[in-house]
Formats: C-alpha cells, structure tokens, sequence
C-alpha cells in the first residue's frame, strides 16, 4: 500500500497521461477560530491523452463527502484510500473532477498549520506545501510537473485578512475570491488568513510597480522593522531582474512573518512565508540581520528558479535550492548599497562547513540525487542540495565566466519561463553562452558524491626561494555505506601569497594566483623563484569546493596569527580548515580551542565569531578527551566572562560573548552573576539583559539546577507569549532531575499533542550535554519508542524525535552497537535509516576525536 508515498515511476507515468489545466478551491474557514476540521471543495480540470485510462489524484482528509467525474457521481468508501482517490474510466480530452472533503487544521507546520497568539487569543493560518502538502489541503495531482492555474475562493471570519498567490481582492460577506494565478506547482500555492498586521509599500522600475506586503501578528507588530525589510527586498529586485534579464514573474510581493514555521521560509509564488522569529524583540547581533537578508533573497530569488521555471522532479530540487543559495550570497556581495559585501565570508563561515561536514556521512550523495520517491526526497534538504550545489554553481561561474553564466541564465528563463526542467537544459544554455562542454564537468560534480583534499608540496632552497610548487589533490573513501566511488575533479582555485606587515602586523596578500587544478598533482609554475611568503593559502578567495590544508610553515604562521589576516575571508578558510581538522581527529580539541583563544579576540566578522563560539562548545562537550573535558570548559567558560567584560560596551560581541558565557557557565561564582544580572543587582556596561537574553540565563540555571518550576513559571508571566512558552518549555526539560527528565519524554515521544514549535523546544532543553548520566536510560527507551513513533507521526514531527532525541551525547561503542542492532532489528524505511545512520556516524566521528585529544595529552 502507498500510504502518503508517491515514486518516481508513478509519477512519471501520471505526467504522460494527464495534463492539467486549472483547479478552483472553495475553502470555508469560518470556523477556523475554533479549530477541528474545515469544508474543502476541488474543481480540477485536465486533459487525459487515453480513453478509458485510470489515474489517482491525491487527498489528506479526515472525509471525503462527494466525488464527481467527468458528471457521474463516485462512492468515497470504493474510491477513497491511503490519501488517493482513484479515478477510473477517464475520458481523452478534457475531463472535470470535483471533490468535497473535510480536511483538518494542524499543529505541526504542514498543510494548513493553525496557531493561537497567547497574547490576544486569536487564531492565525498559514499553509505550508513542500514538499507534498497541498494534499492536506485540497484535491491535488501532487508533483512539480503537473502545473496548473489556481483560483482561491475562501469564507474567513469577520475581521480576517486572506493572501494568496494572486493580489488579495476585496471581500463580500467575508468571502474572499481570488483571481487565478499563472501556471504553476501544487507545492508553491499558498494561503495564509488571520487578523494580521500589515505594511505595504510598492517596488518601481521601468514605468512597473510591484505591490509589497509585509505581514506579522499584531502582538510582534511593535518590532517589526518593516523599513529594514523593504530595503533589502528591493535591492534584490534591481539585482535580479538585471542579472536574470526577466521582470518579476507575478502581480505583487507579500513577505508573511508566520509563526511556529519548520524551516527558514518558503518561496509560495508572491506570498513567501518566513519563520516570525526573524521579527527581532531583543537586541541580535549584526550576523541575525545578514542571515534574515540572506533568507530574504533566497526566497526572491526562487520567483524565478523554482516558481516561473521548477525542476520537473525531486531528483533536480538542487537547480532550486543550489541557484537561490548561490544567488543570495551573490546578490548580498555585489548589490549597490548593500549592508553586507563580505557574505561570501559568511558563506565560507557556514554553508560550506554545513556541506563539508554532510559529505562526509554515510548519507552523502551526488548534488543531483537519485530521488525514487518522495520518502527520499523529504530528507533530502541537506547540506549538499543547498551548500554544495550553491559552492559548485560558484566554481561554474569561475569556470565558465560570470557574464557567460547569467547570458545562459537568463536563456534558460525565458526559454522555460511556466514549465518544468531538467539538469540537461540549465547545462545546455551554459554550453551554449559559454562555448564550454559543461558534460564531463556535470558528471564529476553534480553526478557523483564525496568530498576532495587539497594539499601544497612545496620546496625551497637554502634562502628561502620556492624550486617547486604543486596541488596535490586526494579523494577519500566514501564512508561506509555510501554509494559511489572516490572522484578526483578538476577545480578552478586561486593561491594566495601572505606575508606579514612590520608596520601594521597585519597578514596581507602580496600575491594572487589562479589556475585549473585537475588529477592527483598539478604543477603549479607560476611560483618558482618567489621567495616563500609566511602564509600560503590554497583555495584563496573560496572558489572551489574542497577541504584545504596548510603546509607546516604556514600552519605555524597562521596558529599564531590567524586573526591577523587583513581581510575576512582568508581568516574564515582558515578558521574553517581548523575546524574541519577537529572533526576529522587531526587537530585535538584541546588545540582546537588554544587555536580560538589565541585568535578570536582579533576577529571582527561578528558571524565569524559567533560560529567559533558554537564550534568550541561542540568540540569541548562531543571531542575532547572525557577526563579533560570539565577543565577545557572551564578554561573556555573563564575566556568568555574575560571576553565580555573587555568587550565594547552595547556591541555585537559583546552581546555574543554574554551569550557564549551563559551556554557553559559553571562555577558557583559564575552563576551567582547570571542570577545578579537576571535580578539587576549586578550589571555589565552597556549589557541589555533584555528578553531573549533572560531567557539564555533561567535556561542555563535551570539546566545547573539553580532554578525551577516558580522561578520558570516567574519568568514566563514576564513573557506571556508564544516565544514565551517555548523558552519556557526548554527551561523546564533543561532542569536535571528524573522528574523533569521523565515530564520531557512523555510529553514529545509518549503524547502527540504538542505542536511542533513546542515539541521541539522541549526536545531542545531535554537534551543536556552535561546531564549524560541522567539520559543514560533514554538510550533505551529511544530505540524502543522510535518505529512507533515514525510510523504514527506526520513526517516533521518524527523527523524531530528522530533526530533530536537520537542518544548522541553517550559517545562510546555501545551506542554504536546498540544503533546497529536496531538498524538491523527494526528494517526501517530509506528515511529513516538515513536519519539514524547520519546521527550514528556523529557518534562515530566523537569516538576518533577524542582518541586524539587524550592522545595529545599523554
């Protein structure tokens, strides 16, 4: 039975026989104040190419009251079963279906998800597709290449505001009738309905203007800085539309700030959804406004690679996700005015480390994944999609040139512009604009997986003058299970030359040079007779996908002056290939932390910063050596207050610094000051301890034990909203008692009645790194609950308890022998052995690094 899957080939064989013109929706929302269930009636039309063939068109309801075909009435006990309608007995040409059924409001981010403000009490809507969740909505051919037009008819309460695709109409007796969009996937529809403020605005460019719309709940409406928000979006307008040489492709522009979102945002064809954690109440650092930008662009950039032109299945959702990665960052560097041109650092920083660390698990796979169904695909919103796909299309561009690359963008638009496509016609416009054959370099990169090392071989004579210089490139095996073979690439890279200014102590590039890297070892010429330089840097200027090492000259040079490179990006290369040897067991993290310690003082890319805080703390409580581990954070911890007392009073690294302190804050001295602050009896220069930030410390002090239940629940009458809740949540699972510990569990894996912002709150504070004796038995009962749990849940929600609750701070043998026997024991479903493999081979990875780190103690 297929249950809520579809495949490939089933897919693939609907696409043949059917081709689909329009859908109308009828929804009546009025109830939705209450909740429950909601009246949906589908009208879809679509031409069949077989008389008398058979098809299915997909369904999530709790009913179905009426199906009509073509005039003839059909019985939904025959018809309707695991989340499809059969429809037999098409007719060749143009066939009509309607079907009335009640679906159900959810709590869990899918479908049309229903959440009520703490604050005023009143319900909020807001849909949510990808990747197969129209089907909780309507009556849908659920697949990217089965496009349609879409109109929206939708009764809300008194009050409400609806947006949809299309300009939202002025209602009639609270009904809303939209008009029908362009053609477009089931996925990118959208609606969002509830009592929500707005601000508008227009974007105008060549005798155009596009409506703007920014969207939050009344209770976040004060922090909405919507002036902020325009201004990016506008930057990104002029710079796509330039470099895509394509108007924007719908009527107007709605940005909807929802609440208890799964992801970052979603790109919803003129009414992208963004997580409402991106409206700030408390003071964040600058890096909290460039990640915001970035998902900004991101989402506008998919209006044209994703929307007006989409993959035409799963196996290619990387030309979405890889090209709008790409293009944010891009966009953010190059743009007129643009508040943050070094993103390409931030980009090196934290897409690149997310890549490089998902290609090395026994998950990892080819760019362009082999997608067999949508099982495969809904795990498949990884690292490589978006972060490896996007790092490679930056290689392209080197490799083809800039100019050439978006002439083949923009032919690719205008050529494909309302239809689907495949990796073959981006590639064919490429080969056309560039005059490259794009064919060997497709299969070397987007058709095969794992990740390549760079290396310099240098020599040198008595004085200093390099005799010899190459790349070595190596090609590690795959991890175990993994499918594919180890590839050696070609790679355009840059090679920096540093040398340290006596006047300024500053690290600076005396020299650049740029050349194609391909095979085992590349001579690189170029460099003989150059004196050597202090610092020489592989992969300047981050063009190519590849882990990196320094020679041992360089490593010293660097370990000592690291945050003394005069610009942001070599020192984020180099931060990263320090933390990528910690992963791989090749530095010791106790190193690994003298290394930050010695450097990040200097460092003033506040993104930069802030990873290295999350990166130390990873290393101190999953890498190092057990029976060093409490005085490495003690160090790490001491550093810290260090940091934020000497820190700029009112700064972003001061803030930073408080926050890293709060995470790991240990000695009695050292609590008693979170509690000082918390009280105001105590205070730091220019520190807000606002409310994000006194919710950072109950949660540490819940976590040491300082506080409990009257403290939390103290702290919650401060902030007595949705935000509110979830800190409170994770504060109350933090606290380290059997009780609380007990509480956590039954309320995530035991019960099914948290939504899915508050289930993974919980999940957040249950898992404690420094409680691990205390979560020694819910190693067990993890394995125990798991199958159920999967097969009884909606896909998020088990993906959070999968992942989120998988036993990965007792690193030793046996929790791999115990994952193992479960592997083996429960037969799980592709997804979930992926899920389960992928949190195994972290255990595995802590395993090695801390062999390493008592190692460098002996």
């Amino acid at each position: 039975m297929p249950g809520t899957n579809l495949t490939r080939e089933e897919a693939q064989q609907r696409a043949k026989l059917l081709t689909v013109d329009s859908y109308e929706i009828e929804l009546d929302l009025s109830g939705a104040q209450e909740g429950g269930t909601y009246r949906s009636v589908t009208t879809v039309r679509f031409d069949v190419a077989e008389d008398g063939a058979e098809s299915f068109i997909d369904l999530v309801a709790p009913a179905v009251h009426e199906i009509t075909l073509n005039g003839e009435s059909l019985d939904p006990a025959e018809r309707f079963a695991d989340s499809r309608i059969a429809l037999p007995g098409l007719l060749q040409g143009r066939n009509v279906l309607r079907v009335s059924a009640d679906c159900a409001y959810t709590n869990t981010g899918e479908g049309l998800h229903r959440f009520v403000d703490p604050v005023d009490d009143q319900a909020y809507l807001y849909t949510q597709f990808e990747v197969p969740d129209a089907r909780r909505v309507f009556a849908a051919f659920e697949q990217p290449d089965l496009k349609a037009t879409f109109r929206f008819t939708v009764k809300a309460p008194e009050g409400w505001t609806v947006i949809s695709n299309s300009p939202t109409p002025e209602p009639k007796d609270n009904v809303w009738e939209f008009a029908p969009t362009p053609r477009l996937s089931t996925y990118v529809t959208a609606l969002i309905a509830g009592p929500y403020h707005s601000v508008h605005s227009v974007y105008e460019k060549d005798g155009r203007s596009v409506p703007l719309g920014i969207y939050c709940r009344p209770s976040l409406a004060e922090y909405l800085d919507a002036d902020a928000i325009f201004e990016v979006t506008r930057q990104g307008f002029d710079w796509f539309q330039e470099k895509f040489d394509y108007a924007y492709p719908f009527e107007k522009y709605d940005q909807l700030f929802v609440p208890e979102f799964n992801a970052g945002a979603m790109e919803n064809a003129g009414a992208v959804t963004i997580r409402d954690q991106y409206v700030f109440r408390s003071k964040v650092t600058d890096a909290a406004y460039e990640v915001r930008a970035a998902t900004i662009l991101h989402e506008l950039a998919h209006m044209w690679f994703g929307d007006l032109v989409t993959m035409e299945w799963w196996n290619d959702l990387w030309l979405n996700e890889s090209f709008a990665t790409f293009a944010e960052a891009a966009c953010q560097a190059d743009a007129p005015g643009s508040k943050w041109p070094h993103s390409w650092t931030t980009f090196a920083n934290q897409m690149k480390t997310w890549a490089y660390r998902q290609d090395q698990l026994p998950s990892t796979h080819p760019i362009m994944a082999d997608i067999r169904d949508l099982d495969d695909v809904l795990v498949n919103f990884d690292g490589i999609t978006y972060a490896k796909g996007a790092s490679v299309l930056k290689q392209l561009v080197a490799y083809v040139g800039e100019d050439e690359f978006f002439r083949g963008v923009q032919a690719y638009f205008k050529r494909h512009a309302y239809g689907n496509t495949r990796l073959s016609d981006l590639l064919g416009a490429l080969e056309e604009t560039s005059g490259r054959d794009l064919k060997a370099w497709s299969k070397q990169w987007l058709e095969t997986a794992g990740i390549n090392v760079l290396r310099p071989e240098i020599e040198t004579d008595d004085a200093g003058v390099i005799t010899s210089f190459a790349v070595r490139q190596e090609a590690p095996a795959l991890p175990a299970g993994a499918k594919g073979e180890p590839t050696l690439r070609p790679h355009r890279i840059a090679i920096g030359l540093y040398d340290l200014d006596e006047a300024t102590g500053k690290l600076v590039r005396g020299e650049r040079v740029e050349l194609d890297v391909d095979g085992e070892l590349t001579a690189v010429p170029q460099l003989a007779g150059k004196r050597r330089p202090a610092v020489i840097l592989l992969n300047d200027d981050d063009l190519s996908y590849a882990k990196v090492r320094l020679d041992e000259q360089s490593l010293a040079v660097v370990t000592e002056h690291l945050g003394d490179f005069e610009s942001s990006l070599p020192r984020a290369l180099c931060w990263a290939s320090a933390w990528d040897m910690t992963r791989d067991a090749e530095l010791p993290a106790r190193d690994y932390l003298s290394l930050v310690l010695s450097g990040v003082g200097k460092e003033s890319d506040i993104g930069v910063v802030q990873s290295l805080h999350r990166q130390v703390k990873l290393a101190l409580d999953l890498y190092a050596d057990p029976a060093a581990r409490e005085s490495l954070l003690t160090r790490w911890t001491d550093a810290t207050l260090a940091h934020l007392r000497s820190a700029e009073p009112g700064g972003d690294h001061q803030l930073a610094w408080a926050r890293a302190f709060a995470a790991t804050a240990r000695t009695p001295e050292q609590l008693d000051l979170l509690e000082a602050l918390l009280a105001g009896t105590r205070t730091v220069e220019g520190l807000a301890v606002d409310t994000e930030l006194r919710w950072a410390f109950v949660q540490r002090l819940a976590a040491v034990g300082r506080f409990d239940e009257a403290e939390i629940a103290a702290e919650y009458e401060r902030d007595r909203t949705a935000a509110g809740e979830r800190h409170a949540a994770t504060a109350r699972a933090a606290r380290p008692t059997e009780e609380a510990k007990a509480e956590a569990w039954a309320s995530v894996v035991e019960s099914d009645k948290l939504p899915n912002a508050v289930q993974e709150a919980v999940i957040a504070g249950f898992v404690q790194t420094d409680q691990r004796e205390l979560l020694a038995p819910y190693t067990e009962k993890y394995f125990e609950a798991l199958a159920d749990v999967w097969a009884s849940r909606s896909h998020e929600m088990a993906q959070q308890i999968a992942v989120g609750l998988y036993p990965g701070v007792q690193v030793s043998g046996e929790t791999l022998d115990r994952t193992d026997a479960w592997l083996t024991a429960a037969e799980p479903n592709a997804a979930l052995r992926r899920l389960v493999s992928e949190s195994r081979a972290g255990v595995e990875r802590a395993l090695r690094a801390q062999a390493a780190d008592a190692a460098a103690s002996a």
